[in-house]
């Protein structure tokens, strides 16, 4: 019995992380194809990050949410859902397009009761108080959430962190230890968030730096 499943297989450079909506321009003729297929088949398909120079082994499922346009000539602009993980085994290309033998993984900690309520608080503070300091709305529901491996993802596709970080994060296969280093992570990114702040008031007042940043 195979235990690996061949899927499309569309290279990025983005990371798409479970549960994360990505949008995307579809205007290659082979990516045409195989998103075609994908919907007349109702079928997943699998991003992985391409980084420039390499194709990174571990992707994630995307499923078709919507296709919010079509264009004459066959172009397509799509919304995509992340769903299950994978490692990449082997990737064929006989075809216009990437396919790869996957497997699929998942977290090895699935007794989330063992997980702090006050990681989880934490997390959504540093939630709510990034997307003030930067004027998203996308995470405004993370006071609502209960499961930690949903918040951990949610940590985890914020915009601040750059492709290779939420690639980290993405091959991650603890909640707990997500969360944690997610939250770790996010503390820095505000306080650079707030730094590069201080130092726009400053350029555009009298140019004098604050005693922190001497």
């Amino acid at each position: 019995m195979n235990p690996y499943e061949k899927i499309p297989l569309f290279p990025l450079g983005v990371v798409l992380l479970p549960e994360m909506i990505l949008p995307l321009h579809i205007f290659e003729e082979r990516y045409k194809k195989m998103i075609g297929k994908c919907l007349q088949e109702q079928k997943e398909f699998g991003i992985v990050y391409y980084d420039g120079s390499e194709i990174k082994s571990a992707g994630c499922m995307a499923s078709i949410a919507q296709v919010t346009k079509h264009y004459a000539d066959g172009r397509m602009d799509i919304i995509c859902r992340g769903q299950r993980r994978f490692h990449i085994e082997n990737i064929h290309e006989e075809k216009e397009y990437l396919q790869a033998d996957v497997a699929f993984f998942n977290d090895q900690d699935v007794n989330h009761l063992q997980i702090q309520e006050d990681i989880m608080t934490k997390a959504r503070e540093l939630i709510d108080k990034i997307v003030k300091l930067t004027q998203r709305s996308a995470s405004a529901l993370s006071a609502t959430i209960d499961d930690p491996h949903t918040l951990s993802f949610l940590i985890a596709g914020i915009e601040t962190f750059s492709a290779e970080e939420k690639q980290e994060f993405l091959e991650m296969d603890s909640t707990a230890e997500r969360l944690e280093k997610g939250v770790e992570a996010l503390a820095k990114a505000i306080e650079r968030i707030k730094i590069n702040s201080e130092v726009r008031k400053i350029i555009g007042g009298n140019g004098h730096l604050p005693e922190l940043l001497k």
